[in-house]
């Protein structure tokens, strides 16, 4: 039997050039910072503990993600307490201690930009808020670019071998977004003074950034669910304001704002709260794209 030595030794070296990034893991606790990791470390193991489709603030921790967390060399989350409710059980029974901590292989986005809506007293008895801020902070475009920088100097701590690759893809990644910032905020001046109920806050750095008013929750509280007596309130309020539509979250409940809906003649605006929200909404540039669609083809029916 004749070896091809050419071959195998090409072999191994295509296997060793193409995967500079792929022995390290990545663990991120939503969709969007496991899109925000591919686009700075394309060949890297992510995995994302949720999807889209369901509440950030609640997940169980199953074997599944317990065996993920186990083998992570990073862990990338929200932060501002919005994983409070299960990542530190999910630490705890993972038993990886790489990623307990932020001086190692911990990474909370929140901790390396200014939130909105900070509080200094928060008890139980006003729902599900944050006292570090609002952690759903994924829809701002100039927080998304720092914490990109930040999550960079981490993969160069924790990946020092492979820094330069990181580098050039945070220099490709930063020109895009950049260039694609441009194009939201223009969008964005176009739906200043839009008013809107939603579900939650959940929207508050995409609203702030547009210039959007969100003039009444669905919610009560923030966590608890409309009541016929909350939904009664802000059919009065929907009936005499200029309110342009209802605004949920492709993952809430939507019983509530259709009744509202109906009554009060409002359209609902289902919005991808992260990447994988809708079909459309591939990767963080083009979830970016289709919220800005979806708003503004409502506002601008709006006022014609």
């Amino acid at each position: 039997m004749r070896i091809n030595f050419k071959l195998i030794i090409s072999g191994v070296l295509f296997t060793l050039s193409s995967n500079a990034f792929a022995q390290f893991n990545i663990f991120t606790c939503e969709p969007e910072y496991a899109a925000l990791a591919k686009e700075l470390a394309p060949d890297a193991r992510i995995y994302s503990a949720t999807t889209a489709m369901q509440d950030p603030h609640q997940v169980q921790a199953r074997p599944s993600l317990i065996a993920k967390m186990r083998q992570a060399d990073l862990v990338v989350c929200a932060g501002a307490e919005l994983e409070v409710g299960w990542l530190p059980m999910l630490q705890m029974k993972a038993a990886n201690a790489k990623v307990r901590n932020t001086d190692l292989g911990l990474f909370f986005a929140a901790d390396h930009v200014e939130t909105l809506d900070k509080m200094s007293n928060v008890d139980r008895s006003m729902g599900d808020v944050h006292s570090q801020g609002n952690p759903h902070l994924h829809f701002s475009p100039p927080r998304i670019l720092a914490i990109a920088k930040a999550l960079t100097e981490k993969l160069i701590q924790l990946d020092s071998d492979n820094s330069r690759d990181y580098q050039q893809q945070l220099e490709r990644f930063s020109s895009r977004w950049t260039l694609a910032s441009a194009k939201w905020q223009e969008a964005a001046s176009k739906l200043s003074g839009m008013k809107v109920i939603a579900y939650h806050s959940s929207f508050r750095y995409l609203f702030d950034f547009s210039g959007i008013e969100q003039v009444a929750d669905l919610e009560p509280k923030p966590g608890l669910p409309p009541t016929s007596g909350h939904l009664a309130g802000l059919l009065k309020q929907a009936n005499n304001s200029d309110i342009t539509a209802i605004v949920i979250a492709s993952y809430q409940d939507k019983r509530g704002a259709n009744w509202l809906a109906e009554k009060s003649n409002l359209p609902v605006i289902v919005l991808p709260l992260s990447v994988g929200g809708n079909e459309q909404s591939n990767d963080l540039f083009s979830l970016y794209d289709n919220v800005f669609d979806l708003l503004s083809q409502e506002y601008s029916a709006k006022k014609l």
